[in-house]
């Protein structure tokens, strides 16, 4: 009887299993399929290139579909789809990286590879194989060897892989073969029809640079920085003029930052295999935004002390806190300021050097009297000087980030140099003072016949007086002579 029960209940939940089965896959199917389109969405560049690595092995598929080129290369021309499918790179830093790479270690494989069966097929039947193996062994292992090198790791290995591949390839096909040189031919030549094809797809049809990707990237890690101080400040000090309402997730903006080290190297690595384009010129300094992205990445990682600080539960007196909150408030503000003016010169690539230095100048004024507040507060018993660690920490962790902010400044100063940044004058300058230096000085007094020091005030006519310095000379009797000369024009 228990037996039937079961054996009914189980029959029950299969029956209704498979009642629920197509409600079930229909969710599935739509949920799969939203996430595909949110896929798509953030980044519409790889539906893009998708397209591109579809239409790159359309075009080299003619080498089968068209029979005169089925006919100069036969079934060679599967090289070149396989060239396609392996070369083609979301950036163009990446297919031309990979383009190359494959077509120069093909070249200089296949031409090391039909000489060395020629010279193992004069030492005869018996010592050909012989030498065959020696060579293999040895140009194997010695390419292999030098991918252990870091630059030829990281420029070059995939290059030295296809050196290992092409060049055995040859090597010991040649040795059932008398055909070695068509074979090579008609190898190399679909290569480089494959890997043509990929390269003038990727640079001509919505090119995707890895050198605009590296610049933005480095720039929106600076951006990051600035809110994350701003949100900081929310958080820290909620009663200050930046409101708490929106900082929560602002101020843990810097955790992407520590982890980014890797996809800048790639990038700077493929951005040098690229031509010039757009703001970027071919000699690009690209290894310079490493630098930057170094300090960038060394002054996120103060941010988890201020994140700790955020969320640590021991709190200093509010009297203590209400000492300090001014400066530190005009610390982290004018710091977020500079962060923003030069994650702003990056993106436009013009220097605003001057609005960077004053938002430091302010920042470091601000720490010393930050410091002088920390010296007139502080505690005198050991339990009140226990409870303001945390804030001390706070404090100092924020003087150590404003020397990285100018850590930053200086880099970003350096790097604009090289990359020819245009120079952006401060607006509140006039532009004959930002491109020339005041030769002169002088004084305006107004001028009129008499005395009265009113009515010489209210005078339209001025005397105006340029000294025009120059080096004193000495006479003999050591009188000073031209020291200054005065020119005196009446308006």
């Amino acid at each position: 009887m228990e037996m039937d029960l079961n054996a009914q209940v189980k029959k029950a939940c299969f029956l209704q299993r498979l009642k629920d089965f197509p409600s079930k896959l229909k969710d599935g199917v739509t949920k799969h399929i939203k996430h595909v389109q949110k896929f798509g969405k953030d980044d519409p560049r790889r539906i893009i290139h998708s397209i591109k690595v579809g239409l790159s092995l359309t075009l080299v598929s003619m080498l089968y579909y068209v029979r005169p080129l089925y006919n100069s290369f036969g079934v060679s021309g599967m090289w070149a789809i396989l060239t396609v499918v392996v070369v083609s790179e979301f950036t163009v830093g990446g297919t031309l990286s990979k383009g190359l790479n494959r077509a120069f270690a093909t070249l200089i494989a296949g031409a090391l590879g039909v000489g060395a069966v020629h010279l193992a097929r004069l030492c005869g039947h018996k010592g050909e194989p012989i030498v065959l193996g020696i060579l293999v062994f040895s140009l194997g292992a010695a390419a292999t060897f030098s991918r252990f090198f870091p630059r030829i790791k990281q420029r070059y290995d995939y290059g030295a892989l296809i050196f290992i591949l092409t060049f055995s390839m040859v090597a010991v096909s040649g040795y059932r073969t008398d055909e070695i040189l068509v074979i090579a031919y008609q190898r190399l030549s679909t290569i480089l029809i494959g890997g043509t094809i990929c390269i003038l797809v990727s640079i001509f049809v919505f090119p995707v640079w890895a050198g605009e990707d590296l610049h933005k990237m480095v720039a929106n890690n600076i951006i990051k920085l600035a809110n994350s101080l701003e949100g900081f400040e929310g958080e820290y000090f909620p009663s200050s003029e930046k409101t708490s309402k929106g900082t929560n997730s602002s101020v843990r903006e810097y955790k992407s930052i520590l982890t980014s080290k890797s996809t800048e190297d790639t990038l700077a690595n493929l951005a040098r295999w690229e031509p010039g384009h757009g703001r970027f010129r071919l000699r690009h300094p690209w290894t310079k935004y490493l630098k930057i992205a170094g300090l960038v990445r060394q002054c996120a990682i103060h941010f988890e002390v201020l994140n700790g600080c955020v969320l640590s539960d021991a709190k200093a007196p509010q009297d203590f806190i209400s000492k300090i909150q001014e400066p530190c408030s005009i610390i982290s503000r004018e710091a977020g300021e500079a962060l923003k003016a030069i994650a702003k010169s990056i993106k436009t690539m013009s220097r605003y050097h001057v609005c960077v230095n004053t938002h430091i100048k302010n920042s470091k004024n601000a720490i010393e009297n930050l410091r002088l507040a920390l010296k007139v507060s502080f505690p005198e018993t050991d339990k009140d000087l226990l409870e303001i660690i945390p804030v001390v920490t706070m404090a100092s962790t924020l003087i150590d980030i404003v020397s990285y902010v100018e850590k930053i400044s200086e880099s970003v100063d350096e790097f604009s140099v090289l990359a020819h940044f245009k120079e952006n004058l401060d607006p509140k300058l006039s532009p004959e003072l930002g491109q020339h230096h005041l030769l002169h000085k002088g004084t305006v007094k107004p001028v009129l016949e008499g005395d009265n020091e009113e009515e010489c005030n209210n005078s339209p006519h001025v005397v105006i007086a340029v000294h025009d310095e120059q080096p004193p000379t000495v006479n003999e009797n050591n009188v000073n002579l031209g020291a200054e000369k005065t020119t005196v024009v009446v308006v």
